[in-house]
């Protein structure tokens, strides 16, 4: 049995969007980083940088959730999610890489600097600094999907699953709505019947 360390709202979404599209079974292992549970001795052991998700699957000890949505989908080429031809791979590759640093790493300033970091440690300009970051490159991929349904190709690909994680970030951050096509992407992502859910359920329920 497979088994997953994290708890949503956190990037554990993206994998478990990969293992409910395989149809996969999977055992849940929560892990809530903010009351510290990252930093114990036996979670450490899986992932000493302290952080989910983290899969386990048999003698494989694999983090970082990207690498883990390519495994899955290597694992499993008959779902057809790794594109065939090499330049497809590789546009699917960039477009990753891309939302992981482009677009990824802003929101990561803006909630280190609203709720992360001790409160003596938030820099309040930084924030407006990545908002406008964040923006400038989801005007990039707002255009690169123009008339487009996938990021690439015809069909999903780990890349959509990627995205749409990515993007409803950024949607919460109130940082969508000068990309509609990106709204309608995002929208007909989650409508999929294997989508996890959402950001802000997986918030709401941790309130609970």
């Amino acid at each position: 049995m497979i088994k997953l360390y994290g708890t949503p709202p956190t990037r554990i979404l993206r994998v478990m969007w990969l293992l409910n599209e395989l149809g996969l079974e999977y055992e849940m292992h929560p892990v809530d980083l903010m009351k510290g549970e990252g930093h114990s001795k036996e979670f450490l052991a899986l992932n000493p940088a302290g952080k989910v998700p983290v899969l386990v699957d048999g003698d494989l000890v694999l983090t970082e959730s990207a690498a883990i949505q390519l495994y899955l989908a290597e694992k499993h080429p008959e779902a057809g999610f790794i594109p065939e031809s090499l330049e497809d791979r590789a546009q699917m590759y960039r477009w990753m890489f891309f939302l992981m640093t482009e677009i990824e790493q802003p929101l990561w300033r803006i909630a280190r600097h609203t709720f992360i970091y001790p409160k003596d440690k938030r820099l309040p300009q930084d924030i407006e600094l990545a908002k406008q970051d964040c923006r400038a490159m989801v005007d990039v991929l707002e255009q690169h999907m123009q008339g487009r349904e996938y990021i690439v190709g015809d069909r999903p690909s780990v890349a959509d699953f990627n995205a749409a994680y990515t993007l409803d970030w950024v949607n919460g951050a109130g940082l969508l709505d000068g990309a509609p096509r990106l709204k309608e992407y995002l929208k007909f992502m989650y409508a999929r019947p294997a989508a996890p859910v959402s950001i802000a359920e997986g918030l709401a329920a941790m309130d609970m």
